[in-house]
């Protein structure tokens, strides 16, 4: 597994409450005194090609990075600067931070949601052996897996939301979510496959046209990002 990858993991378990371990909260790295308050985010490059992805521009996805996932680094990064004057000011109401608190949840799930979305595209699409078995003893058949995934996909076209294949390390189980936006994660659960179903997704390229950009998804999985999650949870 290569860092990104592993960095993308502890960065997914981090933004939903979950650790390798059943009932333990993890954290991407132990922070030095202050480090909550201090932490300024890094856009993560594209791993692949703007242009790589069959059925998606390359105009799609450079925007969808720049403009949506780029721009919701600085907001976040402006929340946290502004939580720690916040902080040190004496007069603040509880209910002002509390609201800028309350942004930070929802920068920094979007965060970290668009870095896996991103993290598991710029592949050929096609699952190998070990990681359809595994899905397929969760779902029945990895058939029965992907009709699920489609249809929570379809449910949401034209709003907002994602859906996530997550193992649930507290319940110890396999299975798909539906999130109406970024605050909706379940929690204890560890990202394996992550969709955007947010209009700027897909709108450049097919309009309302949802269930194009879900075919162009699934031709488009990096299905060995998926199956390095799945094996860090198996550890687990």
């Amino acid at each position: 597994m290569d860092n990104v990858d592993r960095r993308h993991f502890l960065l997914a378990a981090t933004a939903v409450g979950v650790s390798a371990t059943p009932g333990v909260v993890a954290t991407a790295a132990q922070p030095s005194a202050g480090h909550a308050f201090l932490y300024q985010h890094e856009p993560v490059p594209l791993p692949f090609k703007a242009g790589a992805v069959k059925g998606l521009s390359e105009k799609l996805i450079q925007s969808h990075w720049e403009n949506n996932y780029v721009g919701s680094v600085k907001a976040l990064n402006i929340v946290r600067s502004r939580l720690q004057q916040a902080l040190t000011d004496a007069n603040t109401p509880a209910y002002v931070y509390n609201g800028l608190k309350r942004e930070q949840l929802l920068r920094t799930s979007s965060v970290v949601l668009h870095e896996l979305y991103f993290a598991n595209l710029g592949g050929d699409g096609l699952a190998d052996a070990s990681v359809r078995s595994r899905i397929a003893a969760s779902f029945g058949s990895f058939d029965a897996w992907e009709s699920e995934f489609r249809k929570i996909a379809q449910g949401l076209g034209g709003g907002s939301g994602w859906v996530v294949l997550g193992y649930n390390t507290q319940l110890n189980v396999l299975e798909n979510y539906w999130m109406a936006d970024h605050a909706t994660g379940p929690v204890g659960t560890t990202p394996v496959l992550v969709l955007d179903m947010y209009e700027h997704s897909y709108q450049m390229d097919y309009g309302a046209a949802v269930a194009k950009y879900i075919d162009a998804f699934f031709t488009g999985i990096r299905w060995e990002t998926a199956a390095q999650r799945l094996a860090l949870t198996r550890q687990g």
